[in-house]
């Protein structure tokens, strides 16, 4: 207890200075006279040893010094600006393994559905998969303590561990009459940035670069390229969809693969001395010219608008999608006693136009500036200041980068909701032999990496009578005839993903549902002006 004290006490010390003086660890800033950030600090820093002591002595129940810790620390960086954070021990260790493109667990792709967390995919060459557990199992317990009511995230902490330990799964399997129970030794689990990478029609490769900036994400990156290439690929498309970011190392990187040597990729601005204002420029003597087209949407943030916002600037390919998040500032990581750090914002990032990227949160709540941004239909983003292209195009600073070609996504109305969650349902009694008459959708194991083909588990009329006959008895599912007619194009990708993907695993079973969507569509109806594109830089 006197540990977890001090810690506290000493950790507000250092964020307390570090936040009066301007900068970390005690920097001053020159106009300030002296010795009046040792005021203030000492004002404050008293006050909080104070609120502490009266807690500690008159709260109703016992204190918890780690929650109690980790909820100041949080609360006092975010009246900063809502990127700077701390991270306990265990999440620190997360974080870093995540750079890592690893982590230590059992190797499976969950979520949430139908009031319970289901295993999607077992990752291939993992211990989940070596164990046995496949597509639809539901899970109902782990290490004999329940997991009906919990969500992802919580399963995902208690599954997750010390690699050689074991954890202890019980699971509901469709047609097994009985739960199962695996015991399952941790082990390294991949954590790629690329999620996906194919031929999505001939000629044109499609990579998922979706799963952050990392450690390796260059080298997946390159790996990717070349083998989509040995098999035939002219024209690519990068989907940076959902990426939230990470490394500025290997923003660079993987700019520098599209980017003539020389070329700005990312200016990095900050106000501390200690933290050097730079321009990064490109250095590759021999980049691919390959026509490109950039996926992007709300949730692409951070390292992956930079990697938009060079390839933009130097009218290197075309953005495709919606604005992306807007985060363009630079934390740097601390490390803190016992384990912990934390994450602090000591730049900016501009775009080789000079645009920055973050958008405004003054005046915003955690909460408002993290869901503020998916506006409704008609309403207007705001304009920031113009800059331009290499090529002279008008281009505007914040609020992200906005795309080339703006392509709104369709609404997810509550009729297509109540068919996601009838699709599964029906997929994981489909997939393990219940369906009467469609035998043919059993699946027995998963096969990886395989090249999906048009004529695999096709969605026939009688597939789609069965998930009528399904829902029809079911009230949380039960739609209209009209209603499922309406969207029969909608249930037919559904259910054909889901089947494709207990068969084949997650990465393939995305590639059914990137046949229909939109974006995907118009990057590649793009491809032929990214061509123009190129062909127009090459000719400088």
């Amino acid at each position: 207890m006197k540990k977890t004290r001090y810690f506290t006490l000493m950790i507000f010390a250092i964020i307390l200075f570090g936040t009066l003086a301007g900068g970390f660890y005690g920097r001053k800033v020159q106009a300030t006279p002296p010795g009046a950030e040792q005021i203030r600090a000492t004002d404050i820093e008293s006050s909080f040893t104070e609120a502490l002591n009266i807690v500690e002595t008159h709260y109703v129940d016992e204190i918890k010094h780690e929650n109690l810790t980790k909820a100041s620390i949080q609360n006092m960086l975010r009246t900063l600006d809502p990127h700077s954070n701390y991270f306990d021990s265990k999440e620190f260790q997360e974080l870093q393994s995540e750079q890592h493109s690893q982590f230590f667990g059992i190797g499976v792709t969950i979520n949430r559905r139908n009031n319970r967390v289901f295993i999607l995919s077992a990752i291939k060459g993992t211990p989940a998969e070596q164990a046995g557990l496949r597509y639809g199992d539901a899970i109902l317990k782990v290490n004999d303590k329940p997991a009906i009511e919990w969500s992802t995230q919580e399963v995902l902490e208690h599954v997750r561990g010390p690699k050689g330990e074991p954890v202890e799964i019980e699971v509901e399997r469709a047609g097994v009459p009985k739960p199962l129970t695996f015991k399952i030794v941790r082990d390294a689990v991949p954590l790629p940035s690329i999620r996906n990478s194919y031929m999505i029609k001939p000629g044109v490769g499609y990579i998922a670069l979706v799963g952050g900036f990392n450690h390796t994400t260059e080298d997946e990156l390159l790996q990717a390229m070349e083998s989509l290439k040995s098999q035939g690929m002219k024209s690519m498309v990068l989907d940076l969809r959902n990426n939230p970011g990470g490394l500025l190392t290997q923003a660079i990187k993987v700019s520098n693969v599209f980017l003539q040597k020389g070329q700005s990729v990312v200016s990095v601005k900050g106000r501390d001395k200690a933290i050097e204002s730079r321009v990064y420029e490109a250095t590759n003597s021999n980049p691919e010219d390959i026509p490109l087209v950039i996926l992007i949407n709300r949730s692409t943030a951070s390292a992956s608008e930079i990697v938009a916002g060079a390839v933009q600037d130097h009218d290197r390919g075309i953005i495709v999608g919606d604005s992306s998040f807007g985060k363009g500032l630079v934390q740097t990581v601390f490390r803190l006693p016992y384990g912990s750090g934390l994450t602090l914002t000591t730049a900016k990032y501009y775009t080789p136009s000079g645009r920055l990227i973050q958008r405004d949160y003054s005046g915003l709540s955690f909460y408002e500036y993290y869901t503020r941004h998916f506006k409704k239909d008609g309403a207007k983003e705001p304009v920031g200041e113009k800059h331009r292209t290499d090529s002279g195009r008008d281009v505007y600073s914040g609020g992200g980068i906005k795309p080339d070609v703006e392509v709104k996504l369709s609404e997810f109305t509550t009729i297509k909701a109540k068919l996601f969650n009838a699709t599964f349902a029906f997929a994981r009694e489909l997939t393990t032999g219940l369906v009467p008459g469609q035998s043919q959708f059993k699946i027995n194991r998963t096969t990886f990496n395989h090249k999906l083909t048009e004529d695999e588990y096709v969605i026939n009329d009688k597939v789609v009578a069965a998930f009528q006959t399904f829902i029809a008895n079911k009230p949380d599912f039960k739609v209209t005839d009209a209603q499922l007619n309406e969207n029969l194009d909608y249930v037919k990708r559904r259910i054909r993903e889901e089947v494709v993907t207990a068969a084949y695993g997650t990465e393939v079973g995305t590639q059914v549902l990137l046949e229909g969507d939109e974006q995907t569509l118009r990057a590649i109806n793009e491809l032929p002006n990214a061509k123009q594109l190129a062909e127009a830089r090459n000719r400088k």
